[in-house]
Order: structure tokens, then sequence, then C-alpha cells
């Protein structure tokens, strides 16, 4: 597919690139032996908001054709996967056996490459970590065409942990799933008037649960302001189950529901409708304890919603995600502030608490507060995440580089302070920079 546009999820800065169909080794051989100077990169579903799996006027590898699952042990738990095999895949094959993934994002729509080459997070990161942490050995092709099986005792795993598909190309991987009993969550959900006390009640209890977020309110100020849903779950067990449930304990009910048309105006989420939309969504969760809902209702409500992105109208949108050290929680409400002053309207507000973060240089998560919005591109935006930037970098944080559109090589220096480190280790594996994209020639990560 010569000449393709390609786009993150935010459905900003589209750039064209060769798109090669990998389905097999030689595939891949090949096109690593006929990389031009614009070098290569590796595509999965396109999930990521910003620019890491483009690569203009060079080659992307659709990795997507590499979809087979090797084999499910349900006593030990571990699986073996190519890469292209999507997280939605590998849950409808695993959960049968009673095997659980115990790292999900907000979308099962995520290949199980690119959730290594981002090292993504899910709920239960207080508890889990990240994806890394669960991946036994990997297969990674560097740029000469040869296949390293990795394992974390290796330097060059953990710099492909989160290293964005810049060390090389995964294709196989295995990974030790965790035990459950049934597919569904017994959820505690608290309705909490306000920022201050949303936060405070997050800051205790999180041992108990094994999912763990909230959403907030980004539109209404005053003393109302930041208020939101504290959604806290455990695995349901067998006797948690009503009797109609507990017949199918383990089945997999995630239809999707609709399909949004490429219609929509730009505008579309603007103060009004955001605050409409934040009133429905405050008001249709009051606290309630002990309730069971299944995956999609806890962990993946907008995958029943096919091509969500596209409501956000051309112009696309920006996800800000960013993650501050706990004691400097106050960075969440001066960023929600910030926004308010800004006039800058986000309905998609994620808030959790992170744990410990794992050995890799360029994984995103450390303890701390993380917050997500999803701001519509429009006039003012490159002011205020300028702002914020400083906001977060100044309190020790850093940006997710899976959500990351459009900050600084400075911003990302700040923030990894082992950047170098990486950078040792990708060069070795990479001497010649094959593997190159948009976004490391923007952030300046690679040579």
């Amino acid at each position: 597919m010569p000449n393709t546009s390609l786009r993150g999820w935010g459905r900003t800065a589209p750039t064209r690139a060769n798109v090669v169909p990998v389905r097999s080794a030689a595939d891949l051989t090949g096109a690593l032996a006929a990389a031009g100077p614009r070098g290569v990169i590796a595509r999965g579903l396109g999930r990521s908001y910003g620019d890491p799996a483009q690569n203009a006027g060079g080659t992307v590898l659709d990795m997507t054709g590499l979809d087979r699952i090797h084999s499910v042990d349900a006593e030990s738990g571990r699986v073996v996967v190519d890469a292209g095999v999507s997280l939605d895949t590998l849950m409808r094959a695993a959960l049968p056996f009673g095997l659980w993934l115990p790292v999900l994002p907000g979308t099962r729509q995520v290949t199980v490459g690119g959730a290594i080459g981002a090292d993504i997070h899910g709920k239960a990161h207080h508890v889990v970590g990240s994806f890394g942490n669960h991946v036994e050995s990997l297969d990674l092709v560097t740029a000469d065409g040869r296949a390293h099986t990795l394992t974390p005792d290796d330097e060059l795993f953990w710099a492909t942990v989160g290293g964005m598909g810049l060390t090389g190309v995964v294709v196989k991987a295995v990974l030790v799933l965790h035990h459950v009993e049934t597919a569904y969550f017994r959820v505690d959900t608290e309705q909490i008037d306000n920022l201050d006390d949303l936060m405070a009640r997050q800051s205790v209890g999180d041992e108990e649960y094994a999912e763990t977020v909230s959403w907030f309110d980004a539109v209404t100020t005053g003393p109302h302001m930041g208020r939101g849903l504290l959604m806290r779950a455990n695995h349901a067990t067998l006797d948690d189950l009503p009797p109609k449930l507990r017949r199918h304990p383990l089945r997999f009910d995630a239809p999707q529901l609709l399909t949004v048309p490429d219609v929509f105006p730009p505008g579309l989420l603007n103060r009004a409708t955001g605050r409409l939309f934040s009133e429905v969504w405050y008001r249709k969760s009051p606290t309630k304890l002990g309730a069971i809902q299944n995956i999609t209702q806890f962990l993946h409500p907008l995958d029943i919603i096919g091509e969500w992105n596209r409501g956000y109208g051309p112009r696309g949108f920006l996800q800000y995600q960013f993650v501050v050290p706990l004691e400097r929680g106050d960075v969440v409400r001066s960023v929600l502030e910030e926004m308010v002053r800004a006039k800058q309207v986000s309905a998609l507000n994620v808030l959790k608490r992170f744990g410990e973060g794992n050995r890799a240089p360029l994984s995103f998560p450390k303890p701390g507060w993380t917050l997500c919005v999803d701001i519509p591109v429009g006039g003012g935006l490159g002011p205020l995440c300028d702002a914020l930037d400083e906001l977060v970098l100044d309190a020790g944080g850093r940006h997710y580089l899976a959500k990351e559109s459009r900050t600084t090589p400075e911003a990302i220096r700040r923030g990894y302070p082992r950047l170098d480190e990486w950078r040792k280790v990708r060069d070795a594996a990479d001497p010649t920079g094959v593997f190159t994209s948009d976004m490391s020639r923007r952030l300046e990560l690679t040579s």
C-alpha cells in the first residue's frame, strides 16, 4: 500500500508512508532489507493518540497480519502469541480457560506488540504494574534482520518495553495471565461532589481493590468543581453472581452496538454539550456498592462505540496525560483550573493512582497521580498545553508517549531522566537508525 495516509487515534497530523503488510518472517526481513533513508516503524491497530506509528516518507509495517495465538496453558497461565494479536482476541481466547490478562487499558483494540511498545497500564497498576511486568519473554527482530529472544534479564528487553517500537519489531511474546472464576466484576461506585473530596477518598482503601479509577466533571465550576465518580472493583467469584450469570460465568459478552459516521463538524463538544454530558454521566451512577458488571461495563464502555473518535470532528482532539508524584496531587486541581480559565472542554476525564514502576527507562508509570483529559483541537489549545507542561514538569512529572502529540524534546528529557540510558541500549541494537517514526524525529528520541 504505497503512499498511504496515516494518523493516530486523535486524528491529528496525518502523514503518508509506504505501508507493508507483514504476515511472515520473510515479509519482515524483506521490508527491513528494502528500507530507505526514512527508515521503518511497526504499526498495530493505530490506537496511540499521536504519531509514534507514523513515518512520513518512509516505511510502516502493518503487523496485524501476525495474529496467531500459538498456545494457551490453563494451569500455568502462559500464553504464546504473535505480536499482531489484539487484546480483544486474546481475552476471548483466554477467558474460557479461566485466564485474565492482568493489564487492560481503556480499550481492548490494542495489539500485543503495541502494548509492549507503549508499556500500557490499566486501572490495576497499584496491584499488578504495567504490561511489561507480565511478559516472560519476547522475540525481537532488530535492524540487521536477526531475531533475538529476550527476557527480563536483558537490557534490550527493558529498552523495548516502553520503547515505542524504536529498538526493533516485536514478533512474538510469552505472557503470564492470572486465574479468575468469572468474567465479571463486583463494583463499588461512589458519587462525590467535588475534586478535593474525590481525591481524598481515592487516596485510601485501594489495597482492598483489584481495579480503581475515577471520572470527574471538568466543566462545572464553583463548590462542585471536579465532582466525580470513584469506581473500584474486584473480580467477582462464582458466589457473587446471580443464578442467571452462574450458568456461563466466563462468557465474554462485548458487542459493538454502533459505529460513529465520519460526518460530525468541528466544535460539537463545547461548553454547552460538555456540561450536558457531564451532568448525565454524573447522575447516571449514584453511590452503589457491590454491583455486578461485565468487562465492557466497567473497563471498556467506549468499545461499545466503533470509531468514537470521529465525534470530535475533522480537526480531531488531543489527549493530554501526565503523572505527578503523589505528594503533588495539587497539580490535578491546577490543571483543571487552567482548563476552565482557558475555556477548554474535556468530557472524558480519567484520574488514577499508580503504584511502583518497572525497570524500563521509558515506561510511563511511577508512583503518583495520573490524569488524562481529551480536548478538541481548536483555538487556544497550544498555549494551554504549554502552561500545563510547566505545571507537570516543575512538579517532577512527565507525559505518556503513547498519548503525547505536541510537546517538545526538552519536556521529554526533563520527564524521563533515564533517556540517555535508553538511547545507549537502543543505539547498540540499531546503530544505523533504521527504526524511526514521526514522533521519534519530532521529540529527538533517536539520532
